[in-house]
């Protein structure tokens, strides 16, 4: 229990060094990863029942050669490809915005900067410190979040198309 206790202490330490924009950043990164923990879990259990039932109605259907067979199986493809880019686009705006808010945050650590050497006059180096570090932190954090975010979207991304492809190739038009 200790142990949490120090831990917790030392994330408030470096949240209170980074300043206030590293909640922004901790919310959008819950938020993304949320949504790629989702979209993960779909991909493995809510997806296959759909990929399984559109295969076999296509493959109990008696017509499959006639230029509404083939409208038909377009238009299950595209809703299943549908269902399978939900949120991704969300994802990956997500991903985009992270370093933004990095870059935010650096903006107010320098503003803190420049407002300590305004009323000191001085360019004493202890003084700007803070700013600095609160300047730096949330740039290293928000990269952080961005790179975790881009890796495992990317994944999901080739996944998502993989699957898609799959149900392509499983829907055979004679």
């Amino acid at each position: 229990m200790l142990f949490l206790i120090e831990l917790w202490e030392s994330v408030r330490d470096f949240i209170a060094t980074g300043g206030d924009v590293l909640y922004i950043v901790a919310a959008a990164l819950f938020v993304m990863w949320v949504l790629m923990i989702e979209r993960y879990w779909f991909l493995v259990s809510g997806y296959p029942v759909i990929f399984k039932k559109m295969v076999t109605d296509w493959d109990a259907r008696t017509d499959t050669n006639s230029w509404y067979a083939h409208r038909i199986r377009e238009a299950w493809i595209s809703q299943a490809s549908d269902k399978l880019s939900e949120r991704m686009l969300l994802i990956k705006t997500l991903v985009a915005m992270c370093p933004l808010i990095g870059l935010l945050g650096t903006v107010t650590g320098m503003i803190s900067v420049f407002e300590v050497m305004a009323v000191t006059g001085t360019g004493n180096p202890r003084l700007m410190a803070g700013g600095i570090s609160m300047a730096t932190i949330p740039t290293m954090v928000s990269m952080v979040a961005a790179l975790s975010g881009v890796f495992f979207s990317s994944r999901l991304e080739a996944k998502v198309k993989m699957l898609k492809e799959e149900l392509i190739d499983s829907m055979p038009h004679h």
